[in-house]
């Protein structure tokens, strides 16, 4: 935007003649940044709860599939609304609001006594989100030209990467106190847990906070005609980059960009459209071409691609905590060697028994089992090291990826996650075996490579929409993933890892047909820290 600014000169005072500084607004970066981070603390960090919850709310194992995926549920349903309102209505005007209410839902969630009401908060936690998830790309690239927009968005998922190492740091400060307090009103003991998830909704009220004293997205309000709010925006942001110190800066008019008739006159009448039907039928005009003639190969190459990725990285992640807890629990007990699913099936806890016991909330379950109050360190640790492996991995894949291309990427990490999925079943060295959870989780780094890989696949018209739909298949593997390890893992713990494992093999086969694979150049499917 800032490059289609036309300055008129002013005889008495100084007029600059380069491009208005707007991603000079550090404060938006971060903020942006914060969003990302709390998205991944409101859907990842509920897999810290589950382990030390059980018993307060008389969790199964398959409930805890459950709630593992129901927030990814919400996303899901609502991230295609979201997208299209942003679209219509404004950046901005989405963004806002949806984290309030995700904060609102967050609250009301950590009050909650029972499955079934956890379960309805988590998933409006996840609808509403979902608003601020995806929209927050297209808010702050548009407040930067087109050449500062990536590295914007690269320093706002810096901050994302971040919030992904401080994770587990948060969980152990927040989770490991010994402290609870009784809430006679509402029957219920308020323990660290209950406030661990009101610690992961702050950053969604923090940031919609921040963002009251900030404008709606400047090309926005452009694109719908408001140009004289466009340019009383455009002097503002200048007065607080400059600090007021440069000289005036004159504006008279701004130039409109190019823009494709049928995409205006589309967006023109969804903005304007008052029936329902109308405006599921507009979107239904934006998503069917992704599903016909040549596109379609490639639209499902794609999603079943991020739907085998995200059945693991975040299916099989949401019990990791919960898995390494088990694990720590036989070693204390002197068991030196032992296979994780031997450990599981050692340290199942039967809840019906727990809930028949007046004093459940010291949790004792069957056979002696115990309901955990914390969580063992080695649970902290190992989860911070992953996160330090995803930071530390995407920096290397985004500087080697357009030397070795997308293709060797896709298969050596597909390849080895997978098989370390297969031999993780066998291990009956603890250590070890958690060492080749922490390899088979890390099978998200193919999530930026196969966005990558779809931004080069499609137009302009549909790239937007075709990674939104990737996506929602990748989410839709999460719940799935979540679920089938909630289904599995008590009494077939042995499958789970399989299917991780073959699923895998079976996306690094798949990958050998993404059309223009074996290409080295990455034009515009820039790699970056991804939510996982």
């Amino acid at each position: 935007m800032e490059d289609s600014i036309e300055k008129l000169p002013e005889p008495k005072e100084t007029t600059y003649q380069h491009p208005v500084k707007l991603d000079e607004a550090l404060l938006m970066t971060p903020i942006s940044g914060i969003i990302l981070a709390g998205v991944l603390l409101e859907t990842l960090g509920i897999s810290y709860v589950l382990p030390v919850a059980e018993c307060d709310l008389f969790l199964t194992t398959k409930e805890k599939g459950v709630l593992s995926a129901i927030s990814f549920a919400g996303i899901i349903s609502s991230s295609h609304l979201w997208g299209f309102l942003a679209d219509t209505q404004g950046r901005r005007t989405v963004i806002v609001p949806t984290l309030f209410l995700a904060f609102t839902s967050t609250v009301l969630s950590s009050f909650t006594t029972n499955f079934w009401i956890i379960t309805v908060t988590r998933f409006l936690t996840g609808f509403f989100i979902s608003g601020s998830s995806a929209t927050i790309y297209a808010y702050l690239g548009e407040f930067h030209a087109k050449r500062n927009s990536s590295r914007a968005i690269m320093g706002a998922s810096f901050v994302f990467g971040v919030g992904c190492i401080l994770l587990p740091l948060i969980a152990w400060l927040v989770i490991n106190q010994e402290w609870e307090y009784t809430i006679p009103l509402l029957n219920i003991v308020y323990k660290p847990w209950r406030l661990f998830l009101v610690v992961c909704g702050l950053p969604s009220l923090v940031s919609a906070l921040a963002l009251l004293y900030f404008p709606e997205s400047p090309k926005f309000l452009f694109s719908h005609g408001h140009e004289q709010e466009t340019i009383a925006i455009v002097h503002h942001m200048y007065r607080w980059n400059t600090r007021g110190k440069a000289s005036k800066l004159m504006i008279n008019s701004l130039l409109q960009e190019t823009e494709a008739e049928q995409t205006k006159q589309r967006r023109e009448e969804a903005a304007n459209t008052k029936s329902v039907f109308k405006l599921l039928k507009q979107m239904w005009h934006q998503t069917a071409p992704l599903f016909m003639g040549s596109y379609l190969k490639r639209t499902v190459i794609i999603c079943v691609l991020q739907f085998g990725i995200y059945l693991t990285s975040n299916g099989m992640y949401m019990f990791f905590p919960d898995i390494l807890n088990r694990i720590a629990e036989q070693e204390d007990a002197g068991v030196e060697r032992i296979t994780v699913c031997r450990a599981v099936y050692a340290t199942r806890v039967d809840i019906s028994q727990v809930a028949q016991q007046p004093n459940n909330t010291a949790g004792l379950g069957a056979e002696g089992a115990v309901c955990h109050q914390k969580l063992d360190i080695s649970a902290y640790e190992h989860s911070f090291v992953l996160e330090t492996i995803y930071a530390v991995g995407f920096a290397v894949i985004g500087l080697i990826v357009n030397a070795v291309g997308r293709l060797p990427i896709l298969v050596f990490v597909f390849g080895v996650c997978g098989i370390s999925g297969i031999l993780i079943v066998y291990i009956d060295l603890p250590l070890l075996a958690i060492w080749f959870y922490l390899i088979l989780l890390t099978c998200g780094f193919c999530i930026s490579v196969v966005n990558a890989c779809t931004v080069d696949l499609f137009p302009t018209n549909l790239r937007a929409m075709a990674v939104c739909i990737s996506l929602m298949f990748g989410r839709l593997g999460s719940v799935v993933g979540a679920n089938i390890v909630g289904v599995l893992l008590d009494s077939h713990c042995e499958l789970t890892f399989w299917i991780s494992g073959v699923s895998l093999i079976a996306c690094a086969v798949l990958s050998f047909f993404i059309p223009n694979i074996y290409s080295r150049n990455v034009s515009e499917g820039r790699i970056s820290v991804s939510s996982r």
